[in-house]
């Protein structure tokens, strides 16, 4: 495995790979990998022939006051769990790197970003838009692969890359979740034992309005009552959103007659918690 830490030097290799006739799949990560990461690199590398993943804690999408500063970093860690897809080439530029003398141009989602987690992270999706379309350019991947667990990032990158005329496949892999059902997230390191309970209330209740709309149910007012009391009696959950949505436009429905996704943000303790599923009536 290469380890690449400079834009020219991405650039000249991704050049090379592609008048060598090569393929490039790309998997942009924060670090602090887990098996979630893992599952999309090993999806990256069934779809070319050479396998690039970043790690980048992009700054631009940490509001004031989160939690840019202390989150979770562990790159030698990384770097084992990466050599072992195998992945051929890890990216790991620095913030000059990225952001050098600043950023004054920025990609700025419209209505996609506005709406579930736009609501309370106002610039979280436009630091997410803005430092893909730059890695997209550097490495210049044929196939970027994302997680569903970000639905509404997914979401907002397909639609990036239609807008925008990136000449980029965009592959959308299942969501990886532990043995008791917790979605995997770096953010999960945070969590007290104690706070378990409340995490997988997220997953259950997730779970729960699946079937019922198996069953038949499909007011989404309903449903999203239901996950509400499920999650709230839980005294240290703090309710972000809780939403059934059309999935291409994220706009809440009210009757669940077509394929759907819900998609829920929950405080847990002092972490915060995202989740969905699709709902198939």
């Amino acid at each position: 495995m290469d380890i690449i830490s400079t834009v020219e030097e991405m650039q000249r290799r991704s050049q090379m790979l592609r008048q060598d006739g090569r393929s490039i799949a790309f998997v942009p990560t924060m670090g602090f990998l887990h098996e979630g990461h893992l599952s999309l690199m090993r999806e990256g590398r069934q779809l070319a022939d050479i396998l690039v993943v970043s790690i980048f804690v992009n700054p631009t999408q940490f509001a004031p006051g989160e939690d840019f500063a202390t989150y979770p970093r562990d790159m030698e860690k990384d770097r084992l769990l990466t050599e072992k897809v195998p992945v051929d080439i890890l990216f790991t530029p620095d913030e000059q790197a990225i952001y050098a003398d600043g950023c004054q141009t920025f990609v700025t989602p419209q209505a996609l970003a506005k709406r579930m987690c736009g609501l309370s992270r106002p610039i979280f999706f436009q630091g997410v838009a803005t430092v893909v379309a730059k890695l997209f350019h550097i490495v210049n991947p044929h196939t970027a692969v994302f997680g569903e667990k970000d639905f509404q990032q997914l979401t907002i990158i397909r639609r990036m890359v239609k807008d925008l005329n990136f000449d980029v496949n965009i592959v959308g892999a299942a969501t990886v979740r532990e043995p008791d059902g917790l979605a995997m997230s770096s953010r999960n390191a945070y969590l007290k034992p104690e706070q378990r309970p409340a995490a997988l209330s997220l997953s259950q209740s997730l779970r729960e309005a699946q079937a019922q709309v198996a069953a038949g149910l499909i007011q989404a007012e309903q449903i999203v009552a239901g996950a509400r009391a499920r999650i709230g009696a839980h005294p240290e959950t703090a309710i972000d959103y809780i939403v059934i949505v059309d999935p291409e436009t994220l706009k809440e429905v009210a009757v669940i007659d077509r394929p759907a996704r819900m998609a829920m943000a929950v405080g847990v303790g002092t972490t915060r918690l995202i989740d969905n599923m699709p709902l198939v009536p």
